[in-house]
């Protein structure tokens, strides 16, 4: 047999396993596709719809009652002019600063003690976590009541003579209130994150670490915190998002008073949309606050990957 007639039949045998990988891998796509249809819809309907209508509000003026007028950029002129949304944005910040170093070290503490097993450690896990699973509408309430000028705290310090300060309608204590309700009730929520970070990294790493004459600092330093370093990125990723989120605590509290200290950015958001009747304004903020939170998101990531990673074989 010739060399070309060999390769035909070759080929001739080979066509129909090429049909069948090829029929077998757009099964396996449509399966796939049938699989993430729920999910992908709700994706469609819940999200990307309505990001891209929040944007069209942004550019035009609308009160829910009279027609939509295309007014272009105005809006996002306005919000930095008129609505005080930069003032609003700069209490943010403040309360992220307040709310995210000390919950992040907090949590990480209270972990490496609970790390190892000791008697009563499973009841503390479990105390530490009760409070995650509150609303923070109702641990505002019960917050708002303990640091009422008349609350358990004023009159714990009245015992020892010391005048309690009116906590709530403070401006330099209001928003460490805040920022302290918020830490109680997440502190516990990511320490199950880095208690399941601390139970990846292997004993074995610490013993090479201590033969070396590493102390306990620097076993944190240099095998703790750079095998940590997904689980930190985590954490501060959503709590950087939830922080700057951050609504439900600052309305029960105070409203955004005394004045407007507390008025957090998605409180402004808030009262320009339904006390105002001010929708494209609104979305005008929705919009530069998810900006911005997609730009510190990002500069976490860069900032993460740069740092030095250990791989474990």
């Amino acid at each position: 047999m010739s060399v070309a007639a060999t390769t035909t039949v070759l080929t001739r045998q080979q066509k129909p396993a090429a049909v069948q990988n090829a029929a077998e891998r757009h099964r396996t796509i449509r399966t796939a596709f049938a699989f993430l249809a729920p999910s992908l819809l709700g994706v469609i309907l819940f999200l990307l719809i309505p990001i891209v209508f929040v944007i069209f509000l942004s550019l035009v003026r609308w009160n829910m009652l009279t027609p939509m007028k295309w007014v272009g950029l105005s809006n996002y002129v306005n919000i930095f002019e008129f609505d005080g949304f930069g003032h609003s944005l700069l209490v943010t910040a403040y309360y992220v600063l307040l709310n995210i170093p000390v919950q992040t070290v907090l949590a990480l503490g209270i972990a490496m003690l609970l790390q190892r097993k000791h008697p009563g450690s499973g009841l503390i896990r479990v105390i530490a976590v009760l409070p995650f699973l509150s609303t923070p509408v109702a641990m505002g309430v019960v917050w708002n009541w303990i640091f009422n000028p008349t609350g358990i705290i004023n009159q714990f310090l009245a015992h020892f003579g010391i005048p309690g300060p009116a906590w709530l309608t403070d401006q330099a204590t209001a928003m460490p209130v805040i920022a302290f309700a918020n830490i109680w009730q997440y502190a516990g929520y990511n320490m199950l994150f880095f208690l399941a970070g601390l139970g990846a990294i292997p004993p074995a790493l610490y013993e090479a670490a201590a033969l070396d004459g590493a102390s306990k600092w620097e076993q944190f330093r240099r095998v703790t915190l750079p095998l940590l370093r997904p689980t930190m990125l985590f954490v501060l990723v959503t709590g950087v998002i939830g922080s700057f989120q951050v609504f439900d605590t600052v309305y029960v509290m105070t409203a955004g008073g005394p004045g407007n200290s507390t008025e957090v950015a998605n409180l402004n958001i808030y009262n320009t949309a339904f006390a105002g009747f001010r929708i494209g304004e609104a979305s005008a903020m929705s919009v530069v606050l998810f900006l911005l939170i997609l730009a510190i998101t990002v500069v976490q990531f860069q900032w993460f990957n740069k740092r030095m990673t250990y791989e474990i074989g």
